[in-house]
């Protein structure tokens, strides 16, 4: 059982990632600008989250957890103080704090530019590629957490199917349980530390897959 923070308690994704990391057994200390949004569950401490808040503050709220969680987003409104910089805010704090493990959402091709025009969801969303751009070469290159990075195709509002495929290929889509899924099953798969992991829906079970990164 871990205890874990996460910045961006209360979107989408965040929302089936508490659900998901409850259901394993993990302790969740949620960060949200919206803490009274964050899913009420046992084992839930939701707290105020402000990313344009200094690093001090920022390792305080998650002082005694064993990983961060990184799901923040801006949906296009804020993106260099929240997807990028408040992505980095929350790798300073995790290391101020002496937490060592720290998992990121990011978005399908973010670290290679050159794919973006190819594909028109990816185009249509180009600033935010921009931002995690930055924002995952800052934690590759810049920190020393055990740094698993999420790369998704585009995600839809579908029900899970539990089953993926990792790895470049033809942008598709993700149900967002299944990117959700995905976040919770890798906190424990050593396997997957240090690495950038593509998805999109496919035919492996999630369990398979991420056992096999």
């Amino acid at each position: 059982m871990s205890k874990v923070f996460i910045a961006g308690g209360s979107g989408r994704v965040a929302t089936e990632l508490i659900k998901d990391l409850i259901a394993a057994g993990n302790e969740v200390v949620a960060g949200s600008r919206h803490p009274e949004k964050i899913v009420q569950l046992n084992g839930v401490t939701p707290v105020a989250l402000d990313l344009h808040g200094d690093v001090a503050k920022l390792a305080s709220l998650m002082a005694g957890c064993d990983a961060v969680y990184f799901v923040a987003g801006s949906r296009g409104k804020d993106l260099l103080q929240t997807d990028a910089m408040g992505a980095v805010k929350t790798m300073q704090a995790a290391e101020r704090a002496g937490i060592k493990r720290y998992i990121m959402l990011s978005s399908m091709y973010a670290l290679q530019p050159e794919k973006w025009a190819e594909y028109p969801a990816l185009a249509a969303i180009t600033d935010y590629n921009i931002a995690k751009f930055f924002a995952d070469n800052y934690l590759i290159k810049s920190t020393n957490l055990g740094y698993t990075i999420v790369q998704p195709a585009s995600l839809t509002e579908a029900a899970g199917i539990g089953k993926v495929s990792f790895g470049s290929g033809n942008d598709t889509t993700n149900p967002i349980p299944d990117v959700a899924q995905v976040l919770a099953d890798v906190l424990d798969a050593d396997n997957t530390i240090g690495k950038v992991i593509m998805m999109r829906s496919g035919e492996t079970p999630i369990a398979d897959a991420v056992k096999n990164v």
